[in-house]
């Protein structure tokens, strides 16, 4: 199945060791039943980077890009709990990007997933949407691929909440790729050809794209509440 919902929060950030156990604790028992609680929010999943680092890859997605200035979702953000405002400024490097789903392929949620963020050239947009669309659309029915996904963020104009202010500035991304799938080394193949720097350059993406590999941490559906 694609992703449930035409809109997502995309989110990067590194945990370090000294708190990892009770950040995924906090993160599995309050935090996802808390967003999965408001309404529109759809499913939510954390990704644990699939190297053994510190990062992980979180995203919630939504029923509509409503969801995103909903009351029910800004006075969450607005009131975090004690838990949440004591881990929270343990969230280092973080980028959070509000999207729109501009394409959903396949499946939605994998054991692996890989992520790339990237931006077109000047002058290059159309053609590199059209370039990724391409890709995408065969990417599931690949051997160890499930899914495909193309995001682009598009922040909401809304005053600075509570949480935001507790970690201090959120970096955002600007594209997004996903790519779930079963076989961790056949995603780090695409990422290595048709998702690399070189291809993806030549196809009209700026040079600093980030990739990530990740591995399936937890998931909730509101159906889970």
């Amino acid at each position: 199945m694609p992703l449930l919902g035409r809109t997502a929060v995309a989110m990067w950030w590194d945990i370090a060791p000294a708190h990892r156990a009770e950040f995924e604790d906090w993160h599995a028992h309050e935090h996802f039943r808390e967003r999965l609680a408001i309404p529109g929010f759809r499913r939510g999943s954390r990704w644990a980077s699939a190297d053994g680092g510190d990062g992980f890859f979180v995203m919630y997605e939504l029923e509509s890009y409503e969801t995103l200035t909903s009351p029910a979702y800004f006075a969450r953000l607005n009131n975090p709990t004690p838990w949440s405002q004591k881990l929270m400024p343990h969230h280092s490097r973080m980028v959070r990007s509000q999207c729109h789903v501009l394409d959903s392929h396949g499946g939605g949620l994998a054991a692996a997933m890989l992520t790339v963020r990237l931006s077109p050239q000047p002058g290059r947009a159309d053609a590199l949407r059209l370039h990724l669309q391409a890709v995408l659309r065969d990417l599931p029915q690949r051997p160890g691929m499930t899914g495909a996904h193309l995001l682009q963020t598009q922040t909401p104009t809304a005053a600075a909440t509570t949480e935001q202010k507790i970690r201090g500035a959120d970096g955002v991304a600007d594209w997004i790729v996903l790519v779930g799938g079963y076989d961790a080394l056949a995603l780090q193949g695409i990422a290595a050809g048709a998702l690399g720097a070189a291809q993806l350059g030549a196809a009209g993406a700026e040079k600093d794209l980030v990739s990530g590999l990740y591995r399936l941490s937890s998931a909730l559906t509101p159906a889970d509440l």
